[in-house]
This record gives structure tokens, sequence and C-alpha cells, in this order.
């Protein structure tokens, strides 16, 4: 691996900020909150950083950019100007080689996986900014993600949460495909023209059009996920697909009883189908009845039931972070869209004000393998987990 190629370069530092676009304060992507410590001796925390070092390391669910510091005042503006920070700096300092970034935030008006213009704005000012720097790179393949590993570079796959903006259009996905989106989710919490999302009362299951989504995603050669879609739905996904399933962020009912979380069946036929469960950690998502106060030892109680219930080669983790406070967008977004504060649901936990040690996309991974190596797990154990699978997967998909 070459020598970090970040050089210092922030968003949109080709404009005046001020004049050409409404300035907004972000969270700092480094030093927010304290370091979280996990007690290694130093030899471990050596193994660790040289696994980081050696190992193409790949997040299969993040949002990398900076939130705006007063987020439950400014975040619906914000978002509105499309012009995200990205936590470049942070990223530099992650151990990260890639990153699937689920884009859609920017312009957002609507609710379910955005509109079409939404996401083009989105997708077109995110890949503005990386055109104007040299350490991030658009990744569309598994070589691009391992050339960016060889030139100490950061690969960013464009993603989507759900799928409602092709409408009954199934040609966008080729569009999507055609602009650098190489994964979408089939419905993100609420039913769309697909399929049923995980909030629906009754999973009416993958659609006629779903269906001839999901063979056109597989002609395509996009990486289909269903984390947030019902159970129903999410099994059906898995049977109709010729290709492996990603759930790229979620955790296991079994651990914890709530509809974000995924049951047994779904987690052991996405496994069968040849595919990996990555593991969340937004907050009050993966808590655990060991650990009702949300950190990274819940996340790893769901990490440790996935691993007894498909094995360690089809496990990985989607944090599902931000740079900033991410109760912040829960509680802006839900008042926004007129829905129960979801993060509430479940069995009772203790409240936190950041998951400690799984805050940002910044510190994740770096405490993640940390964790592993004072666990007791192989190099190969954890090279697998914090990117050899997902590697392994796309090969396959893509």
């Amino acid at each position: 691996m070459s020598p970090n190629r970040y050089s210092g370069y922030q968003s949109f530092s080709y404009l005046e900020a001020g004049t050409d676009y409404t300035e907004f304060a972000p969270s700092a992507d480094v030093g927010r909150l304290p370091e979280h410590h996990l007690g290694l001796t130093d030899a471990e925390l050596a193994r660790a950083e040289r696994l980081l070092v050696d190992t193409v390391v790949v997040s299969l669910h993040d949002h990398p950019v900076r939130l705006p510091r007063h987020a439950r005042t400014e975040l619906l503006d914000w978002n509105r100007g499309a012009r995200l920070a990205y936590g470049y700096e942070g990223l530099s300092r992650s151990g990260l080689d890639a990153v699937f970034d689920n884009l859609g935030w920017g312009a957002c008006e609507s609710r379910n996986g955005w509109k079409w213009d939404d996401v083009i704005t989105d997708l077109g000012m995110r890949f503005c900014d990386f055109a104007h720097q040299d350490y991030v790179i658009r990744a569309e393949s598994v070589t691009d993600i391992r050339r960016a590993h060889a030139e100490g570079r950061l690969a960013v796959v464009a993603g989507l949460e759900g799928a409602a903006l092709i409408e009954n259009e199934i040609d966008r996905l080729d569009v999507l495909y055609g602009l650098g989106v190489r994964q979408i989710g089939i419905a993100y919490s609420d039913a769309n023209s697909l399929g049923s999302g995980l909030r629906e009362r009754g999973d009416g299951g993958l659609t006629a059009l779903g269906r001839r989504a999901v063979r056109r995603m597989n002609q395509l050669g996009m990486a289909i996920d269903v984390s947030h879609s019902g159970d129903r739905t999410a099994l059906e996904v898995i049977e109709a697909s010729e290709r492996p399933v990603l759930i790229t962020h979620a955790g296991a009912r079994g651990v914890w009883d709530t509809p974000r979380m995924k049951p047994d069946d779904v987690i052991r036929a996405c496994a069968e189908s040849g595919g990996i469960i990555g593991i969340e950690a937004a907050p009050y998502t993966t808590v655990s009845p060991q650990h009702r106060r949300h950190t990274i030892e819940s996340v790893m109680d769901h990490f440790r039931y996935c691993v007894d219930l498909v094995g360690i080669e089809h496990v990985a983790f989607g944090p599902d972070t931000f740079f900033g406070d991410h109760l912040d967008v829960h509680h802006v977004m839900s008042r926004k869209w007129g829905v129960a504060d979801t993060i509430r649901s479940g069995p009772e936990f203790e409240t936190i004000e950041s998951v400690a040690g799984l805050e940002n996309p910044g510190e994740c991974f770096r405490n993640i393998t940390r964790w592993l190596v004072k666990h007791g797990y192989s190099d190969d154990e954890i090279t697998a987990v914090i990117g050899g699978n997902v590697l392994r997967v796309l090969e396959k998909i893509w």
C-alpha cells in the first residue's frame, strides 16, 4: 500500500463560500468527541494497525458527510442546498480503503428513497466535488477498490437506500448504473412500487415490477440491498435474485426485537444466496440485552450472534454513521415526515449522546479491528470481516 494521498482538500474550496453558495458550519470530522479506548496493549495496538494497513478495508454502508453543527435547526436547509461537505480528513485517518456512500440526502424534499431529481442533483454535486481533488476516487468495480488500496486513496461506491425514485421505469436503473450507482435498496422502510418496507404493518412482498427490477439489477451487475425491506419482501428478493443479495446495514432480531433488525430466516437466506450482512451501528439500532447502553459492545453482540448463525464468511460491517450528531438526523427527519420517532421503539434501553466507539466513519473500523484483536480473533478472521468478505461477494455481483 502506498502512503496516504490525502493532501488537505476541503469540500467546495474551488468556490467562494457565502458568495457562490450558502455556507453551514460543518461538524468536525476529526476530534469531535474524545477517542474511545478499548484497553489494548501496545502489541495489540500494533497488530490492529498492521491489519488495517495490509487489508483492503470496506464499509458496506456509511454517510461520510459532515452534518451541520446545528443540525436540529439547519439540517433541512443544508439538505436542500445539496452541497454536503465530505469528511475528507476524517476518512483519511479511518483505515478505510472503500466506503459504500448512500446518496440522496442533498436536495432531499421527499420521503422513502427520495425523488429522481433529488438523487441526480446529489450525485452530480458529490461527483463534482470529487473531481476537484485527488484522494477520493469513484469506484465502479472491485479493481477500483483494489487500486485505491494500492495507491493510498479512498474508493467511494455510490449507493441508494431505496428504489422509489425509479417509479415504474425500469430503464432508470440503467441510467443510474451509467452514472456510477452500484448498489440500491429495494425499499426504504415504506412500501414503494417494488416491494414493502420494514415500517409497514403488512408486507405484500416483492411486486411484479420488483421482480423485473431484480432481474435488471442482476443483468446490470448492481448490488441489491434489503436492509430496510420488510421480511417477506426481503425473502422474495433473495429467492428471485440470481446473484448474492446484501443486507448492508442491520443487526439480528434474535438479539434485539425491533423491525429494524433482521430475523434469523432472512439472515440465513441472505447467506445461502452467497450474500453477507453488514452490522449496523446507528444510534439505538443494534442494542442488546447484555448492553442496553448502545456502544461498540452491544454492536459486537450482534456481530457474534450473526457469526454463530451463518458463519464468519457471511458477516461484515456497515456502520451507517455520519460526521456529526446522528441523533439530530433521526429527530429532524421523524418530525418532517410525521412518523413516530422509530429510535424509541422496541425494548427499553439507556439513552446516549453517541454510540461510544462507533460514532463516525473516521473511527469505526479502527475500533472494530481493535475490538477483534482484543477478543482473540485470528488475522484471517479479521481480514475477512473488515473487507475480504465484501470483496468476495462483489466479485460475484459486479
